[in-house]
């Protein structure tokens, strides 16, 4: 059995170019509007370089680690031309990115090796999740499912169509049980039947007293109490279209639990697809996933060299 950090084939490559094109546009537009036709870099061209940057959701704390190292550069004479600003830029972005690149690995002598999925309603864990468990089957590997997102009955119910079309057992309780006791029975559930990957969906906005972060440690403590050394991997899908607001997202999350892993979803939807470099830069949380459509072939283990050919080759 292979583990989930397959290379990225050609023909992702290309799906990752075609999901990337928004933010591509967005990106290399904005830095070739301000560098264009400019034979000296002067001020005035660095700050409109620099708000190109800004509006481009890389965050205003990593521009400014972009500009301070372009502003270096110039003062050396090492960008004499206005033209080379987008190959320094290429090179700082991916020298970020590759900090992050970690694929997730499966290790079979944890098993059932158990993912917990975090991230608030809409990001697209659901779907993440059966999309990681058709790609954990095509490897081999048995995978079980479980609904401790229980504060929405329609998170139960997605989650069992997802079970049926992918073949994954799906362990459930009813609507508002208590998240904590699915997470425990799932385990137990899947510990007798041998289960390679245990994969927990969980509520992303609760409609109850308790706070979303206390059910999620909740989860989190009973899961360690029951199989030490779970959740091996802690996912935090985040929706790229969010832009900045996916930082904010991670750093609350990060914040609660020990995250140990980024799945970014919706990349072909958006523009704000650079706002991955301020989560790199921000958060140095390895980014496992990067989602750009529908397909399960579709979520790929994050390349960041790839990632930045995408953006930035026409």
């Amino acid at each position: 059995m292979s583990d989930a950090g397959t290379p990225t084939t050609s023909g992702f490559f290309a799906r990752l170019k075609q999901g990337l094109a928004k933010t591509h546009q967005a990106v290399t537009r904005k830095i070739e509007e301000a560098t264009m036709g400019r034979r000296e870099i002067s001020e005035a061209v660095l700050e409109k370089l620099e708000e190109a940057l800004v509006t481009s959701d890389l965050g205003i704390t990593t521009v400014e680690q972009l500009m301070g190292k372009i502003r270096w550069q110039v003062k050396r004479n090492e960008l004499n031309d206005a033209d080379k600003i987008k190959d320094s830029l290429r090179s700082a972005i991916r020298d970020i990115l590759v900090t992050t690149e970690q694929p997730l690995v499966i290790d079979p002598l944890q098993k059932p090796f158990t993912i917990l999925t975090i991230g608030v309603n809409g990001a697209g864990k659901t779907t993440t999740i059966a999309k990681l468990a058709e790609i954990f089957k095509q490897q081999g590997y048995s995978v079980m499912l479980a609904a401790a997102d229980t504060f929405r009955a329609a998170a139960i119910e997605q989650l069992e169509i997802w079970g049926e079309r992918t073949g994954c057992r799906v362990i459930k309780h009813a609507p508002g049980a208590d998240p904590s006791a699915v997470a425990f029975d799932a385990l137990q559930s899947a510990r007798a039947r041998s289960a390679d990957v245990l994969i927990i969906d969980t509520a992303g906005r609760l409609h109850t007293k308790a706070p979303l972060m206390e059910e999620l440690k909740k989860i989190e403590r009973i899961i360690a109490r029951e199989h030490p050394g779970a959740p091996q991997e802690t996912l935090l899908i985040l929706d790229a279209t969010t832009g900045q607001n996916a930082i904010s997202q991670a750093r609350m999350f990060s914040s609660a639990l020990k995250v140990t892993g980024i799945a970014l979803t919706k990349l072909d939807g958006t523009a704000k697809g650079g706002v991955i470099v301020g989560i790199a830069d921000a958060l140095h949380i390895p980014i496992r996933y990067v989602g750009v459509g529908e397909k399960v072939e579709d979520l790929r283990p994050f390349n960041a060299r790839d990632f930045v050919d995408a953006l930035f080759d026409d």
